[in-house]
This record gives structure tokens, C-alpha cells and sequence, in this order.
């Protein structure tokens, strides 16, 4: 290591570890989506993207074999095999970098030195977060959308708001893009259609979060009535929403329909639906303060705690503790969007997450040689590599504090779980998580 090369007043932050805890305390602050995601270590020598495989369940068998049946070599019986589903989770390297100038901070050379290191952690743990939850919200949107232009006449094709989730259908459990092969059952207002191609719009007009506005196109006309802008599109596999009062798409929302116990209720019963397995004995909720306020309005929660205002979360205003099978987490990071035609509004985005929602993949090789610079100082914290690297300017007076991070999040999905296996199951894509949409 080049410890020996840096200046006398740092070698002892350096040798006794302050800066490490430095980086690591900031590293640990509460943002919550990447806690959700369950590690993968991605090894070394392997490329780029790494596609898994995850196999299915059989179908029950509830009928009892035919006495007359049971000759020859086979008893009478068929071979039976397990589906199965690939998920494709892909590394990028992130980082950023800042200098210290032992010149011009010598009088609090070793206060800016720790302060660096703490800003880094902190921007190292919110891009982090903020890669978990764009991965997430982008699987659960999928399959959910809206017409935005109208037709003058029945026509194949509609330009829709998001089509993110009308892309692929699984195809032997790999993702294939949608075809006149490969269709998808679509309802558009209210009728069903085959979905035959998708084009993306090569400037996106989307007002979904990272959504991609586009073109769905059908194997028959759609009708001017179902094709009215505003009406729901949705794919037969999309991913759940609930909005309170029962609108189906963003678009629907009205000022009363805020955050209730009954929306939160029916995402834990379509997580259990699909016996989506918890977290600790409960599901995550992802929430926004304002979301978490709207909790304290709502008739069924005030009923729950009627005569408990000395409970920790009437005295701290705050959903501290799990309920409701659900441990709440605040987070400032939800996405908060402004409400079209609702003044001051906001739609808000509260998830609930079970076991599995999302993965990440941790690159095995972020601190070798080959990677990091050999003089460098190096340590990883929570998955995060953080570098000092010692003066190497002409005047030997810049040090460099950078952080980097090699990896990916990917949300994979549970296609092979089916009513035919799990009687209660949905037929959605990606069954680990309900967002909920709200206005507030």
C-alpha cells in the first residue's frame, strides 16, 4: 500500500481506520430500497451479464391411476417435466471522485479529509439506493399503462403512455420479444385484443417515471371507443397496481383517493396469494412521509388504535412498529410525480415487497490489482469500494477520495407460478411486490 507516500497528518486517520468508519456510518443510513434486494456474488471471468435459471413446480395430481391402465413398462403413466424461467442480471461500473488540495485545507486538513469521505459514502449509498429502486419500480410498472392520442378510426395500432412490460412474453420460460409468433393478450378499454408489436418512440413523451412512451400494434383493429385517450391498457401478465376508489390507471385518480388500511390490506393478500415469502416475518413498505401522514386520516386506522394515543406511534406520529403484516419504511427517495390537472397535487408510490423482489450482484473482483490502482488505499464497505489515492501532481499536493462500485439489480420474475400450481396465484409476470398509486 502507498500509506508511506501520504502526508504525516493523514497516515494516522488512514492506519487507525477513522476514515473507514467515516464512509461506512454514512454507508449505513436508512433509504431501504437496497435492503430489500437479496446479494449475489458475480464472479470473476464471466462477462458482462449473467442469465440464471429458476425452475418451476409441477402441477397436482388429484386423479387416481386406472387399474386397466397400469401395464407394460411405463404403468400407464406419461413423462411430466418442471417449467422453467430465465432472468438476466447485468454490471456496470459506477463511481465518482473528489480532490483535496493539502495546501489550500492545511489549516483543517484532517476534518475535510474525514468530511470527504463521509460525503462520498453518502453519495455512494443514495445512487446505490436509487439504482435498487429504479429496477423495481421499472418491473412493477410494466404491463400497466394508457391511450394517449385517440383514433379517428378503428385502426391496429395505439400510441400508449408506457410500454415497458408489453415487450416480451416468456417463451419456455425465456424472454422472447412479442411477434405474430410470439402475441400477448391485451385488454384496451374494454375489450380484449392480441398484442403483435411494440415500437418505442425515439424521443419518449412519457409521463410514467422512467417510462418508455411507444406504439402497441394488434392483429385486428381497435375500436375509437376503446381507444379513447385515457382509457387503461393492460397486459394479461402486468404486474398489480392498486389505486384507492378503483381507478385503473394513473390517469383516473381524484383528490379522494388517498393512502387506507384497505389498499395496504390488499397488497399484503396479493403477496400472499402467491405465497410470496416475507421478510423477518413481514412485508416491506415503502413509503414517503406523506403517504405514512394519509395512514392517520383513514377511519380503519384511527379504529385500530382507538384509546391507543400512548402507543409509540401515536407518540411519535410515526409507523414505527410492524402491523397490519407490514414493517413500514420511510424513505425520501419514492417517486412523488405531479398530479395532471390536480393543482398542487401529487401521485404517490408506496410498494410493498416480499423475499426476492429484486437481486443484486456484487462483482467479485472490485479490490484486485487489475482493477484497483496497486498503490492505492483501499477498503470495501457494504459492497462499495473506497480508494485515497496519495499525491501523485507535480507539487505532490492533490489526493484523490474516490468511491466505485461494480454491479447491477435486476427483479425477477415468478412466471412459472400459475393457478395450476398455486390455485390462489395471479398471472402476473413479477408477483413479489404491489405498488400502490395514490394522490397527496
Amino acid at each position: 500500500m502507498g500509506i508511506n507516500n501520504f502526508p504525516a497528518a493523514l497516515q494516522p486517520i488512514i492506519q487507525q481506520g477513522y476514515l473507514e468508519r467515516e464512509f461506512e456510518s454514512a454507508l449505513h443510513s436508512r433509504l431501504g430500497y437496497r435492503d430489500i434486494a437479496d446479494r449475489e456474488i458475480f464472479a470473476v471471468g464471466i462477462g458482462e451479464t449473467l442469465t440464471k435459471t429458476r425452475a418451476g413446480l409441477k402441477p397436482s395430481v388429484t386423479t387416481p391411476l386406472a387399474p386397466a391402465t397400469n401395464t407394460n413398462l411405463d404403468n400407464g403413466l406419461s413423462p411430466q417435466y418442471f417449467n422453467i424461467e430465465q432472468y438476466t442480471l447485468s454490471i456496470n461500473l459506477y463511481g465518482a471522485t473528489t480532490d483535496l488540495n493539502m495546501v489550500t485545507s492545511r489549516v483543517g486538513i484532517a476534518s475535510q479529509f474525514m468530511l470527504n469521505a463521509s460525503i462520498n459514502g453518502e453519495q455512494a449509498r443514495r445512487s446505490l439506493d436509487e439504482l435498487a429502486r429504479n429496477q423495481l419500480f421499472s418491473a412493477y410498472f410494466g404491463g400497466n399503462t394508457r391511450v394517449t392520442a385517440a383514433l379517428s378510426a378503428p385502426a391496429p395500432t395505439i400510441s400508449v403512455d408506457d410500454v415497458r412490460g408489453f415487450q416480451y412474453v416468456w417463451v419456455n420460460g425465456v424472454p422472447t420479444a412479442v411477434s405474430a409468433t410470439n402475441t400477448l393478450t391485451v385488454t384496451v378499454g374494454s375489450d380484449v385484443y392480441t398484442l403483435v408489436g411494440v415500437a418505442v418512440d425515439a424521443t419518449s413523451v412519457s409521463t410514467t417515471p422512467g417510462g418508455m412512451s411507444g406504439e402497441l400494434t394488434f392483429s385486428a383493429n381497435v375500436s375509437i371507443g376503446d381507444a379513447a385517450v385515457g382509457n387503461t391498457v393492460q397486459a394479461a401478465n402486468a404486474s398489480v397496481i392498486l389505486r384507492p376508489g378503483g381507478a385503473t390507471n394513473t390517469s383516473q385518480l381524484q383528490t379522494t383517493n388517498t393512502l387506507t388500511m384497505a389498499t395496504l390490506l390488499d397488497a399484503v393478500a396479493k403477496l400472499r396469494l402467491n405465497n410470496v415469502p416475507d421478510i423477518g416475518g413481514v412485508y416491506h413498505c415503502h413509503l414517503d412521509p406523506v403517504s405514512a401522514r394519509q395512514l392517520f386520516a383513514d377511519p380503519d386506522f384511527k379504529q385500530l388504535f382507538t384509546m391507543g394515543y400512548d402507543t409509540e406511534t401515536f407518540r411519535r406520529g410515526e409507523l414505527v412498529s410492524p402491523f397490519l403484516g407490514l414493517r413500514f419504511v420511510p424513505t425520501t427517495e419514492a417517486y412523488v410525480q405531479a398530479m395532471p390537472g390536480l393543482a398542487g397535487l401529487y401521485v404517490r408510490r408506496p410498494i410493498v415487497c416480499g423475499q426476492g423482489a429484486l437481486i443484486e450482484g456484487d462483482y467479485a473482483g472490485m479490490a484486485e490489482e487489475d482493477v484497483a490502482p496497486r498503490d492505492a488505499v483501499i477498503s470495501i464497505i457494504d459492497g462499495v469500494a473506497m480508494v485515497t489515492r496519495e499525491p501523485i501532481d507535480r507539487l505532490q499536493q492533490i489526493i484523490a477520495q474516490s468511491w466505485y462500485w461494480i454491479g447491477g439489480f435486476c427483479a425477477p420474475t415468478d412466471v412459472t407460478t400459475n393457478p395450476t400450481t398455486i390455485p390462489t396465484a395471479t398471472n402476473a409476470a413479477y408477483k413479489r411486490a404491489v405498488m400502490i398509486e395514490h394522490v397527496g
